[in-house]
C-alpha cells in the first residue's frame, strides 16, 4: 500500500506550561476539585514534566505535548500527550504504544472530571500501571482525534478524516528521535476502533494492535439493516458534547485555542449529526466506514476482545473482519459486557473472568515491537462459551459443520408487539410495563443499558396464541430435542421470502426441558416483498442435550431499535437457518473463571417458552 509521509513541523514542539501564581491551587480549593488531585502543584515552567512536578503524570514517566498535521492536507492540527520513561538516556530509543481517540481531553474523558490542573489523561492508567509500561521500556502516546481535546478540525466519526488522523499519528510516532520506529496501538471501544483503522491502513511502522470491545463496522452501531437504533441521535449528541469540552485554565495557549475550535466552526457539529441520519448502508458515508470490509488482506498482528452478549459494541461483522484479516491473531472472547481485560466488578472478580491481561498484552507487544520471544505459550484464542467454561483454539470460529435448517413459514402482524400485548390482556393477566427506553447521551464508552428481553409472559403467550391459530406479533419454529450437546459458534444467518412491507425481527432461543428459554441471538431488518437474507450477531452458545432450539420471526418488540411498525400482516415462506456448529466434546480447556455478567444476562433474557411441535432437527456430532 502506498504510504504518503505527512509533512512535519520544522522542529518538534515541546510544550511549555506557563503557569502563574494565580493559577496555582491551594488548600482552599473546592472539595470536589481537590478530590481529583492528590497533591496540587503547578507543572514545571518548561520542558518535560515529571510526576514529582505534576501528580497527573504517571510515576516513572515524563510528559511533553506535541502538535503535528493530519495526513489529509486539510490543515487539521493534531495534539499528542507523550509519556516517555523517566531517565531515558539522551539518544536512547523506545518502541511506542499509541492510543488515538476522542477521550484524551485534559478536562476529562466524556465530561469535566474536576481536575485541579492540567495534565495527561488517566484513561489508560490501569494499563500503564498494570503492565509497568515505562519500566519495560515503552513510550505511551495519546493523540486527540480531530475536533477533540487539543486538536483542530471537524469530528468525523470513523470516517476518512479520522482515518487520516490515525495514519498521521502512526507515522509521527515512528519518526520521533526517541522512537525505534516500531508502533503498537492500544484501545477499548472508540480507541479500539482506531486500532482497527490502523490495521486496515496497513502501515509498515504499525507492528501490533490491541483492540478491546471495538465496533467492527460503524453502520452496525447506528442501524440494523435500515432500522435505526436508539443511539441514532444519542451518539451524535454525545460526541458533539465531548468535542465542545472547555480546556482547563492552565492549558497552554495553543491547546486552549484548538480546544475551542467548534466555537468558530459550528458547522462541525451540524455535519456530524447529519451523518448519523443516513440510513442507507450503501451510501458512501457508510461504505467509507465499513472497517470489516476494509480489513481484507490486512496483516498487522491483532489482539482483540469481544463480549458476545454485551449491549454496547456488539459482535456484528466481527467474523467478517477476522476472516478478512490475514495476520497473526490473538483473542479473548466470552460472555461479558463492555469491559476491559483487567476490569474487576464490585466484589473483586475479574469482569472477563480470566487472569493475566496485562502480562499477556505486554508479551504481545514485546513479541511484535521488540522481537522478544514469549516465555509463556498463550493460546491464540481463549474463548468462554455460555456455560462459563473456557477453551483454547487456534482461531475463531472453529466450525465442525455448517447446517442449513428448514424453518418453513408463517405470518405475523408488524405492530411492534401490540397484538400480542392485547391478547395477553384479554386473558386477564396483568400486562407488563414496556421495556426501558434509553435516555441521555450515548457514546461508545458509556452507552445506556437496555434490557432487550421480551416482557415476562409475552413470549410464552405468543407461542400459545400461535398454537391456537391466531396471527399476532410473531410466530415460532421449534427443533427436535438435541440428542447431544452442540455449540452454535460464529454468525448464524436466516434467509426467507416475505410478502408485505415493514420490519422483521429474528431471535434464537435455547429452550430447556422445563420450558424456560434464553434468547441468545437476534437481529432485525427492514422488509419488503421478496427474498431477504440477514446475518445475526456472532455468538458462541452451547445447547445442552435435551434442549430445543427455537426461532422467533416477527415484529420488533424491544426497546433496542427505533422502528416504525407498518401494521401490515407479513407472510413468510421458505425460511432457512444456516448454523455454524462445533462439537464441545473436542474442547481443549484453558484458564478462566465464569464471567460475572453471564449470570446477569441469563436473569435478564430468560423467559417462559414451552416447546411447540418440532419441525426441524439440529445435527450434532463432529465434522462432516
Amino acid at each position: 500500500m502506498k504510504r504518503r509521509r505527512a509533512a512535519t513541523w520544522a522542529a518538534s514542539f515541546a510544550t511549555t506550561l506557563a503557569l502563574t501564581a494565580a493559577l496555582t491551587h491551594t488548600a482552599t480549593a473546592a472539595p470536589a476539585t481537590a478530590a481529583r488531585s492528590r497533591t496540587v502543584q503547578p507543572a514545571a515552567a518548561s520542558g518535560p514534566i515529571t510526576h514529582a512536578e505534576n501528580d497527573r503524570v504517571p510515576e516513572g514517566s515524563v510528559w511533553t505535548q506535541e502538535y503535528f498535521p493530519s495526513s489529509d492536507r486539510s490543515g487539521t492540527e493534531l495534539h499528542a500527550d507523550v509519556l516517555l520513561p523517566e531517565g531515558l538516556a539522551e539518544g536512547a530509543k523506545v518502541p511506542v504504544i499509541l492510543s488515538v481517540g476522542p477521550y484524551f481531553a485534559h478536562t476529562g474523558q466524556t465530561g469535566p472530571e474536576g481536575w485541579a490542573h492540567t495534565g495527561p489523561s488517566a484513561r489508560f492508567q490501569d494499563f500503564v500501571e498494570g503492565s509497568d509500561l515505562f519500566a519495560h521500556g515503552y513510550a505511551f502516546v495519546m493523540v486527540d482525534l480531530r475536533g477533540f481535546g487539543g486538536s483542530t478540525g471537524c469530528l468525523d466519526w470513523g470516517g476518512p478524516g479520522e482515518q487520516a488522523d490515525v495514519k498521521a499519528a502512526v507515522d509521527w510516532a515512528a519518526r520521533q528521535p526517541w522512537s525505534t520506529g516500531s508502533v503498537g496501538m492500544y484501545g477499548k471501544s472508540y480507541d479500539a476502533v482506531t486500532g482497527l483503522i490502523g490495521n486496515d491502513l496497513d502501515q509498515k511502522a504499525l507492528k501490533a494492535v490491541v483492540a478491546q470491545e471495538p465496533v467492527w463496522d460503524m453502520y452496525q452501531y447506528i442501524y440494523s439493516n435500515g432500522v435505526p437504533r436508539p443511539n441514532v441521535t444519542g451518539t451524535a449528541g454525545a460526541y458533539n458534547s465531548i468535542a465542545t469540552l472547555a480546556p482547563l485554565a492552565d492549558d497552554d495557549p495553543r491547546y486552549q485555542a484548538n480546544a475551542r475550535w467548534e466555537d468558530t466552526h459550528p458547522e462541525c457539529l451540524t455535519e456530524n449529526s447529519a451523518g448519523y441520519r443516513i440510513a442507507d448502508q450503501q451510501d458512501a458515508h457508510w461504505t467509507s466506514r465499513d472497517l470489516a470490509k476494509m480489513a481484507k488482506g490486512s496483516d498487522t498482528p491483532l489482539f482483540v476482545t469481544q463480549g458476545f452478549v454485551e449491549n454496547n459494541t456488539k459482535p456484528e461483522e466481527m467474523q467478517e473482519y477476522l476472516d478478512n484479516h490475514k495476520g497473526p491473531e490473538r483473542g479473548w472472547l466470552g460472555q461479558w459486557d463492555h469491559v476491559r481485560g483487567g476490569d474487576r466488578v464490585g466484589d473483586g472478580r475479574l469482569a472477563m473472568g480470566r487472569e493475566g491481561w496485562y502480562a499477556e498484552t505486554l508479551s504481545f507487544y514485546d513479541q511484535y515491537l521488540k522481537g522478544v520471544k514469549p516465555t509463556v505459550r498463550y493460546p491464540a484464542y481463549a474463548v468462554e462459551d455460555s456455560t462459563g467454561a473456557w477453551r483454547s483454539q487456534r482461531t475463531w470460529p472453529v466450525v465442525d459443520r455448517s447446517a442449513t435448517l428448514p424453518l418453513g413459514g408463517g405470518s405475523y402482524v408488524d405492530d411492534g408487539g401490540a397484538s400480542a400485548r392485547a391478547a395477553l390482556a384479554a386473558t386477564g393477566e396483568p400486562v407488563p410495563e414496556a421495556l426501558r427506553q434509553p435516555s441521555g447521551d450515548w457514546d461508545m464508552e458509556h452507552a445506556p443499558a437496555i434490557e432487550q428481553a421480551a416482557p415476562e409472559g409475552l413470549t410464552g403467550n405468543a407461542a400459545r396464541l400461535q398454537a391456537s391459530g391466531q396471527v399476532t406479533s410473531s410466530f415460532f419454529v421449534w427443533s427436535e430435542p438435541l440428542r447431544k450437546a452442540v455449540r452454535v459458534t460464529g454468525t448464524p444467518q436466516v434467509s426467507l421470502t416475505a410478502k408485505g412491507t415493514g420490519n422483521i425481527m429474528l431471535k434464537l432461543y435455547d429452550v430447556a426441558p422445563d420450558g424456560t428459554a434464553v434468547m441468545f441471538d437476534e437481529q432485525v431488518s427492514l422488509l419488503d416483498s421478496g427474498r431477504l437474507t440477514v446475518d445475526l450477531k456472532a455468538t458462541d452458545w452451547t445447547l445442552a442435550a435435551g434442549h430445543v432450539l427455537a426461532v422467533e420471526i416477527g415484529s420488533i418488540q424491544t426497546g433496542s431499535w427505533r422502528d416504525t411498525p407498518s401494521g401490515e400482516t407479513i407472510s413468510v415462506k421458505g425460511a432457512r437457518l444456516q448454523l455454524p456448529l462445533d462439537d464441545p466434546a473436542d474442547d481443549i480447556a484453558t484458564g478462566g473463571d465464569r464471567s460475572p455478567y453471564l449470570d446477569t444476562y441469563l436473569r435478564q433474557y430468560t423467559v417462559e417458552l414451552p416447546a411447540g411441535r418440532p419441525t426441524f432437527t439440529v445435527p450434532t456430532g463432529g465434522r462432516r
